[in-house]
């Protein structure tokens, strides 16, 4: 993994970062690093392995989000990863949803760092491929200074070089996932300061990221942006990043979304329902004249069983002739 294919990311999204919002988000960012929904280590030991770690060539580099506590099968879901061809094993130390608190992993793990670095340790022993770590500032009443540096220091000591910071605590008792969301404080600074005092680390900034123009300044204290939420709903705004960070010419978003179309007729002649794909894409027009239009046709139409292509084509014609009559 580069230092380059580092400094744009797109943050693992439960129910939204799947294959096909990657081949979508690819097109908009070709540098970036794209990174799955988290699965569950005994999901991949156990589960349908295609359906839950397969993907199209065009998403590297990719990188696969693992959860879980356990060493042993941490490793062996890392080797599974590594041989369906994955660029980076990534281990979730953050996610604060209900369910990975009772399975004892995600952001419960920031008070076991001596765990995490075991985990570590092992997923790094059973791949060639580079282990990250993506974490929070602290849970809970855990002070965001100390316990930050005694968790980075001992997974450090473990020999993991790369760390992805959401620059928010999370509260696991009294608020919702989505609260935690929000709810805690950014604090940048003390992603900042972790740079300062280990700079030969690799830190990623996560958390909040929306404007261009900040994402290029954070760039100047962090060795890489990841984008969340932004991503989903603008997803345009990675084009823009790709335009400032690497100078790759702003695509129509017509055009967009006709070299999307080969992906999308290919997966309808297997039986996926368009839906499943155009659910992903209903954010490219976000802020321009027509999006409503757009937005609305796709989300009344893509569900039906005999839905193809022409129902994309009428979408867009929607959105023209509604930006044509607004500016009118």
């Amino acid at each position: 993994m580069t230092p380059e294919q580092r400094i744009l990311s797109v943050a693992p999204m439960m129910d939204w970062t799947d294959r096909h919002c990657r081949v979508f988000h690819r097109l908009l960012a070709p540098h970036a690093l794209l990174y799955t929904e988290m699965v569950t280590a005994p999901a991949v030991i156990h589960g349908d392995r295609v359906r839950l770690l397969g993907f199209d060539p065009s998403e590297h580099p990719l990188a696969l989000q693992l959860g879980g506590s356990e060493p042993a099968e941490l490793a062996e879901a890392a080797r599974i990863g590594e041989g369906f061809g994955y660029d980076e094993i990534n281990l979730n130390v953050g996610c604060p949803s209900d369910r990975v608190q009772s399975g004892r992993f995600g952001a419960c793990l920031m008070r076991e760092p001596e765990l995490v670095a075991e985990c570590f340790s092992r997923m790094r022993d059973a791949v060639s491929i580079p282990v990250t770590v993506k974490c929070r500032i602290g849970v809970d009443d855990q002070d965001a200074e100390a316990d930050l540096d005694r968790f980075i220091d001992t997974v450090r000591a473990a020999g993991c070089a790369v760390f992805i910071v959401h620059a928010r605590k999370a509260w696991l008792q009294g608020l919702s996932p989505k609260e935690n969301r929000d709810i805690p404080p950014l604090d940048y600074a003390r992603v900042h300061r972790l740079k300062q005092r280990l700079p030969e680390l690799t830190i990623v900034l996560n958390g909040g990221l929306a404007r261009v123009d900040d994402c290029v300044d954070e760039l100047q204290r962090v060795d890489g942006v990841m984008l969340g939420r932004t991503a989903y709903h603008e997803p345009y705004r990675l084009a823009e990043l790709e335009y400032a960070l690497f100078g790759v010419p702003l695509p129509a978003r017509d055009d967009v979304i006709a070299r999307l179309r080969p992906y999308v007729e290919t997966h309808l002649a297997h039986g996926e329902r368009l839906q499943h794909i155009t659910r992903h894409i209903l954010g490219l027009f976000q802020g321009l004249p027509g999006a409503r239009a757009w937005r609305r046709h796709l989300s009344e139409q893509a569900h039906r069983a005999d839905a193809g292509w022409e129902v994309v084509e009428q979408a867009l014609a929607r959105r023209a002739g509604a930006g044509l009559g607004r500016a009118a």
